[in-house]
């Protein structure tokens, strides 16, 4: 009974340790990650609520930082807009940057996920309350779009609750 107990104990330590842990891409390559990224899908969040047809264009300074760009549009057509800079913490963790649009607080911003050919990538949070789909163009086929979820899952977002971005707004 106690070998048993501490079976069960050791499982859910280890378990709870890994769910903790989130791994980033092993390398960021931010001139080909600069450019728009189309939000297809997110983890609810109160800044972004009612918008619609988000993008966030990322941005190379002569700094090494990146100028980030989000947009969206709000039911009456509004385009609501923030502008911030983002940065790599740490040269060892090249997808784990810090983005600050308000002085003086920075989130933490970790592509999660990322194809060969830079067109999908996956971004969170270490505590997996922030999350988003993105991709270089405003629609992904279905194929595509369950397998970034699978992976999501996998790493531990809570995929159930993901909100799909109406990308199709008038220009």
């Amino acid at each position: 009974m106690r070998l048993k107990v501490m079976v069960i104990v050791s499982m859910l330590f280890g378990t709870s340790c890994k769910s903790q842990d989130l791994q980033t891409v092993p390398a960021l390559d931010l001139q080909r990650y600069a450019g728009t990224w189309y939000e297809i899908a997110r983890l609810p969040n109160s800044f972004e609520k009612g918008l619609e047809c988000i993008t966030a264009t990322y941005t190379l300074r002569p700094d090494g930082r990146v100028t980030v760009e989000n947009k969206g549009v709000r039911a009456d057509g509004s385009v609501s807009s923030i502008k911030g800079v983002a940065w790599v913490s740490r040269e060892d963790e090249p997808a784990k940057l810090k983005v600050r649009f308000f002085w003086p607080f920075a989130g933490k911003y970790w592509v999660v996920y990322i194809d060969n050919d830079y067109r999908y990538a996956l971004v969170g949070e270490p505590k997996r309350k922030y999350f988003w789909i993105l991709s270089r163009t405003p629609q992904i086929d279905s194929t595509t779009y369950v397998q970034l979820v699978d992976i999501a899952s996998q790493k531990g977002f809570d995929t159930q609750r993901l909100i799909t971005v109406n990308q199709k707004c008038p220009e």
